[in-house]
């Protein structure tokens, strides 16, 4: 059974989210600070965090900052800011996945599903060989990415991005298509893809600031460049099969 760690200082929340989590067949345990919840998660590893922004004393974000450097478990932030500032901060730091209060219980349980099931590393609909260029290899079954060797700290969307991506070399895919296809929305925040492009970029490019292998497609979206001289990556299969994309733009020279 799932362990999801709730950290809202609000206990009327807490209880509400608390009550559907276990419903839905989840355990459940309940931190009100930053502090208890960082004593909870060592001492009792969650499968994943639903994290308030807004806490007293340490917040959210430096509680983000912590639990992803203790390891790669899932963060899902509450927040009632509506400063979009505040939500990119929480995703450069390292956060999976937002949701802006108030929201729906039943769709806050569906988002801590999707994001669980993407880390499981047994599923089906995104089993596969190993991808392989420019020195960066990608196991979709261990879910494990290393880079001349060196085993790469992904969280879940970064991986799931950079399969998608490889998955599709030489294809300008659009931010939208990479929002339904990567993170299940329909609709959503697009700079939500732009700030994991470039936390993405900041692991697997040699040069970030000057990107070759996750490259801007001014006008349409991203495209995962194969370095000259190598074969493409295997063609994806069944689910994954190659999609149809806006045909590729021109890339600036700053890939930003």
């Amino acid at each position: 059974m799932h362990t999801i760690l709730v950290v809202d200082d609000d206990p009327t929340v807490a209880e509400v989210v608390t009550g559907y989590l276990e419903r839905a067949g989840f355990a459940v345990d309940r931190a009100a600070d930053g502090p208890q919840a960082l004593r909870l998660a060592a001492g009792k590893p969650p499968s994943l965090v639903l994290l308030d922004l807004m806490l007293p004393g340490m917040d959210g974000l430096e509680v983000c900052r912590r639990l992803r450097a203790a390891g790669p478990v899932p963060v899902i932030m509450l927040t009632a800011r509506g400063d979009e500032d505040d939500r990119i901060l929480g995703l450069e730091i390292g956060a999976d996945d937002y949701v802006t209060k108030p929201f729906s219980p039943r769709e806050l349980v569906l988002r801590v599903e999707s994001v669980l099931r993407r880390g499981r590393p047994d599923r089906g609909d995104r089993a596969g060989p190993e991808l392989t260029a420019a020195g960066i290899t990608l196991d979709p079954a261990a879910r494990r990415v290393t880079k001349d060797g060196r085993v790469l700290s992904l969280t879940l969307r970064e991986f799931d991005l950079l399969a998608h991506l490889m998955r599709h070399p030489g294809q300008a895919i659009a931010r939208e298509q990479l929002m339904n296809d990567v993170w299940g929305w329909e609709f959503g925040d697009l700079s939500t893809v732009t700030v994991h492009v470039r936390r993405l970029r900041g692991k697997v490019e040699d040069d970030p600031a000057a990107p070759r292998l996750i490259r801007t497609v001014w006008g349409v979206g991203y495209r995962f460049d194969v370095p000259v001289g190598e074969p493409p990556a295997p063609a994806p299969a069944g689910p994954e099969a190659p999609m149809t994309s806006a045909t590729p733009a021109p890339v600036p020279p700053d890939g930003s």
